[in-house]
C-alpha cells in the first residue's frame, strides 16, 4: 500500500534541494530551509511520506552547511 504524497511533501522536497545548491546565498537558505522543515513536518504529520522527511533532511543539511561557511567566514575574518 503505496502512501500518498501531497504537495506539502513535494515543495518540502524541492525546497531542501534549494537549500543545499544555494547554501552560500543566505538570502535564499534561510527561507528555503526554514520552509523545508516546516513543510516536512506537516507533510510527514499528514501523510508519514518518505519524501517529507527527505525534505526535512535536506533543509537541516541547507542550514548547516550556510552555518558552516558564514561561521568559517566570520572566523577567517576575526583572526586578521
Amino acid at each position: 500500500m503505496e502512501k500518498k504524497k501531497t504537495s506539502l511533501c513535494v515543495a518540502s522536497f524541492v525546497l531542501g534541494i534549494i537549500s543545499i545548491i544555494l547554501s552560500g546565498y543566505w538570502y535564499v537558505v534561510i527561507p528555503a530551509g526554514i520552509l523545508a522543515l516546516v513543510l516536512g513536518a506537516k507533510g510527514n504529520a499528514k501523510t508519514g511520506s518518505k519524501l517529507a522527511k527527505a525534505g526535512i533532511i535536506m533543509g537541516i543539511v541547507g542550514l548547516a552547511l550556510f552555518l558552516l561557511y558564514y561561521g568559517a567566514a566570520i572566523l577567517i575574518i576575526l583572526s586578521y
